[in-house]
């Protein structure tokens, strides 16, 4: 009975602590005037944004138009990132040769920030979507490599060596041994790298935007427009945590066993 409770508890004391939130946000912008509007925006300012942003919209378009616009990027670099990143784990977590091939220069190129990409990036692939994409692939990439190879490295040797008693072709111990055993880490890095896209969708839409939430944040921060920045700060929230909802689904999916 207790385990039949417990989710409703989480969502009512997670609901209970955004109430509680938007009405300290209310009064400290509103009747106490404890917060100026340059500093935050208060209620009115968002709710105002928040229309304007619907109809007849900011920065060339409505909120529907810079949301998709910005989900397409995420999905793209995300799904780049998942292309690229797992295999590269899995052939590094499996072989010691391509691991210290690869490895030194990984750790060199790794700390770098996507953001100090863009001069580069701009140069490379010009202002196009391919240049928005790269930024986001190179926040995702890392997580995924990282966790993708401890999966695959922290695989119980016994099941490899019983498999390949009995005969198992490599194709086999990757498909049946590896790959499974591996999924609980990779789809840690999936986490992570997700969360990473959203947190660098600002920079990537630096790289001449004309939609998408970034894009509503940099013309917002050219007008002063506090509003306006929250209700964008906002959709980021809200989409990412979308997003990784979707992916727990994806992942509860793929791997049932995992509690």
């Amino acid at each position: 009975m207790r385990t039949v409770e417990r989710p409703a508890w989480r969502w009512l004391i997670g609901g209970g602590s955004v109430v509680v939130l938007a009405v300290a946000w209310y009064l400290l912008t509103g009747p106490l005037e404890l917060l100026s509007p340059v500093q935050f925006p208060s209620t009115e300012d968002a709710i105002d944004a928040l229309a304007q942003l619907m109809r007849p919209g900011y920065a060339g378009a409505t909120l529907w138009s810079h949301i998709l616009s910005s989900v397409e990027l995420v999905l793209l670099g995300f799904a780049v990132a998942v292309a690229t990143g797992t295999p590269l784990g899995l052939l590094m977590g499996r072989s010691r040769v391509a691991h210290a091939y690869f490895n030194s220069i990984f750790q060199l190129i790794r700390p770098i920030a996507p953001i100090a990409w863009i001069p580069l990036t701009i140069l490379w692939f010009g202002l196009g979507i391919a240049a928005k994409v790269f930024v986001v692939w190179l926040a995702a990439f890392a997580p995924i490599v990282i966790n993708t190879i401890a999966g695959a490295q922290n695989i119980d040797p016994v099941l490899v060596a019983a498999a390949q008693v009995h005969g198992a072709s490599r194709r086999h111990i990757l498909f049946d041994i590896v790959i499974p055993a591996s999924m609980p880490t990779i789809f840690t890095g999936l986490r992570i790298s997700l969360q990473a896209c959203w947190m660098v969708l600002v920079a990537s839409e630096f790289v001449g935007s004309f939609t998408g939430i970034g894009h509503i944040m940099i013309l917002a921060t050219r007008d002063l427009n506090a509003g306006m920045i929250f209700i964008a700060m906002c959709c980021v929230s809200l989409l990412g945590a979308l997003s990784s909802w979707a992916l727990a689904r994806v992942e509860h999916w793929v791997i049932p066993w995992r509690p």
